[in-house]
């Protein structure tokens, strides 16, 4: 039932999406298949680098969301660390350092998916590597397709941050308490009750390009997963096509 209604939301919110969305140059239009970059979205993410969280931030996880394009520029101006991942997870997990990408012309490059993994941009770092760095990652900002005032989101259904939550908890990259943050257009925010299942993530603040929306005590409506990943519900084809997936069942003994 929890995914009847999923995608009962989805196809309430995309046609209003459709009005204020960037097509992406792959997708098209398809929101099944990409998280969209929106009218406004500079202005929420100006909104969400005035959050207290943000500003304590040493190193921010940013979904690889076309939405969040701009933040992860401004993240590396503000000498923060980003880690992101690439699409669908397939080719793991890469760190921009701006320590490491010090100019302006770089920066703008690095925080393109197209371009942040070309030599001298972005690192790529196994699961073993972010271990070895003690990389505490200090805030989680995602994207998304759907969320209520509540903060229970839904993203485009393939489960990507939720995979993203469940590895880089079980190698403890983040702890239960850091904060979540999903940037969306007004558009994406509803008043609908929805359904979570035990997977899914809820965020302690929404920003919108016309306001900011802290989730009073989230804790209380859904706590955050805590169970790492649920092998048995992977999605046919995830643990072949999804490397992190692949190191984490080696580290933790499951081969």
């Amino acid at each position: 039932m929890a995914s009847e209604e999923k995608d009962q939301i989805r196809q309430l919110v995309w046609p209003r999406l459709r009005e204020v969305a960037i097509p992406d140059s792959r997708f098209h239009y398809d929101f099944s298949s990409f998280i969209a970059d929106f009218q406004g979205s500079d202005s929420a993410t100006k909104g969400l680098v005035s959050l207290r969280c943000y500003a304590d931030a040493r190193v921010v996880f940013i979904t690889p969301d076309n939405c969040l394009e701009g933040l992860r520029l401004r993240a590396l101006e503000d000498g923060k660390k980003v880690l992101v991942t690439t699409y669908a997870i397939r080719r793991g997990f890469w760190l921009l350092d701006p320590a490491v990408i010090v100019t302006p012309e770089a920066r703008k490059l690095a925080c393109l998916l197209d371009a942040m993994e070309r030599p001298g941009l972005g690192r790529h770092l196994s699961l073993a590597e972010i271990q070895q760095l003690d990389l505490r990652v200090d805030l989680m900002v995602t994207g998304t397709g759907a969320i209520n005032h509540r903060g229970i989101r839904f993203g485009k259904g393939h489960g990507f941050f939720d995979l993203e939550w469940g590895i880089l908890t079980t190698i403890k990259a983040v702890s239960f308490s850091v904060p979540c943050v999903a940037l969306v257009h007004d558009c994406q925010v509803l008043e609908e009750e929805l359904k979570p299942e035990i997977f899914d993530t809820v965020c302690d603040y929404i920003v919108t390009p016309t306001t900011t929306i802290e989730i009073a005590n989230p804790g209380a409506i859904l706590e955050k997963p805590t169970c790492g990943i649920l092998w048995d519900q992977l999605r046919p084809g995830m643990l072949e096509d999804i490397p992190p997936l692949q190191e984490l069942r080696r580290l933790q003994g499951r081969d």
